[in-house]
């Protein structure tokens, strides 16, 4: 195993005397082309060009000697030191950090980012890393490969959004450039780059430099929980007007509770309504579009989505035609259109669909459907009455059934 392993960020500037110490010592020296390069890594050590950082681990862990890992930026953000901190690897290690690609991308833009959400974009998670640009309105995404600028445009579509584009940072070939997202796949971009995602409701478009605000800090990184009122679902008050059957602050909680929406999904809300669900699984983090077939409804989620600071992109159409074109959801709510809605969802092989029914005949209906298409259902009948504390009157009563589809993972039995 190695005397000792070093891990040291790099940014591009001069590096510290506490760096070139330990690069001066090594017999072992790991990085990327440029990192090698360096005129500070000594002639006579082992060089091992980083690809897979698991295999370089490997042959530092049966390295007798003194061993250093180059990364660009803070190493343990996003970075080298989880996988060379491994148990099987048995590596002990030291960090020497630079600044992070992150914290110098929103530098170059002039912006804080402790309200930021910081996402890894490659060709396994680029759709989940989208979702949570679509779902917040201030996103850095660490790119790679295939999963670049013009990947995030291409796949947010028609979610508008401004990009700072942040090229080669720390290099004498560095670039930033403010696009908007629909026109970033014109443009050929060079790693590595980071990709600072703002705008939505409640968001800003930045100036490269001096885009400053006035507010004070929070107190939490990323988004503030705190955030709105508390409770999963909000009263009917709070959406303007009366809610539909297949509304209820009851029936909303348990579909809440079935879809579990989180960040890093994206939620269809069909036949959306008020707007109160579409809502409030923005509030959760995830990605939401909300459609319905009523110009009123989509204008009310609209109101609804700005109140609340939560960013839901509405359409206006009938399904299941109005839904061929959408990106895959993680999860689904149908609030209307009935059995031939559910089915046509189904077809897209969401991990999870509910449903409600007014009916056992229609609830059976919806039923069927999904278990024909391979999911594990699940039927409650959810009764409320709402009572005035005053007398202790009834005041309103509801009764449901509640359709919850979940698709098995692969491999696993019926």
């Amino acid at each position: 195993m190695a005397d000792r392993v070093t891990v040291i960020g790099w940014d591009g500037s001069p590096l510290t005397d506490a760096a070139r110490g330990a690069l001066g010592a090594a017999t072992l020296v790991a990085g990327a082309a440029h990192h090698l390069a360096l005129p500070e890594v000594p002639p006579g050590a082992e060089r091992i060009r980083l690809g897979s950082v698991a295999l370089a681990a490997r042959r530092i862990a049966g390295h007798r000697g003194t061993a250093v890992v180059l990364a660009d930026g803070d190493p343990g953000f996003f970075g080298v030191v989880r996988t060379l901190r491994a148990p099987e690897f048995g590596l002990e290690v030291e960090v020497v950090p630079a600044v992070s690609s992150v914290a110098a991308a929103f530098a170059r833009a002039g912006m804080p980012w402790d309200d930021a959400q910081v996402v890894v974009a490659h060709k396994r998670t680029l759709r989940r890393a989208v979702n949570v640009c679509r779902a917040h309105t201030k996103v850095a995404v660490l790119t790679a490969p295939g999963a670049g600028p013009a990947e995030l445009g291409l796949l947010l579509d028609k979610v508008h959004r401004t990009f700072v584009i942040c090229e080669e940072l720390g290099t004498a070939r560095e670039q930033v450039t403010v696009v908007t997202s629909d026109k970033a796949a014109d443009h050929t971009w060079r790693d590595p780059n980071v990709v600072i995602v703002i705008g939505g409701n409640g968001g800003r478009a930045p100036a490269v430099q001096g885009a400053a605000s006035g507010e004070s800090g929070g107190w939490i990184a990323g988004r503030d929980p705190a955030d709105g009122p508390r409770g999963w679902t909000r009263p009917a008050d709070a959406y303007d007007g009366p809610l539909g059957e297949g509304e209820t602050g009851l029936l909303r909680a348990a579909q809440l509770a079935r879809l579990g929406p989180r960040v890093g999904d994206l939620v269809w809300d069909i036949g959306c309504g008020s707007g109160a669900f579409a809502t409030e699984a923005a509030r959760g983090g995830a990605a939401v579009i909300a459609v319905d077939r009523d110009p009123r409804a989509c204008a009310r989620t609209e109101t609804a989505a700005r109140r609340f600071g939560v960013q839901v992109q509405v359409l206006h159409g009938i399904a299941p035609h109005v839904l061929e074109d959408l990106p895959e959801p993680d999860v689904v709510r149908v609030g209307g259109g009935g059995a031939a809605v559910v089915e046509a969802v189904a077809d897209r092989r969401p991990q999870r669909i509910v449903a409600h029914a007014a009916t056992r005949d229609a609830a059976e209906r919806v039923g069927r459907g999904l278990t024909e298409h391979g999911y594990r259902v699940e039927c409650a009948l959810l009764q409320s009455v709402q009572l005035d504390t005053r007398a202790w009157t009834e005041t309103e009563r509801s009764v449901a059934f509640l359709l919850s589809g979940e698709m098995p993972p692969s491999g696993a039995t019926r």
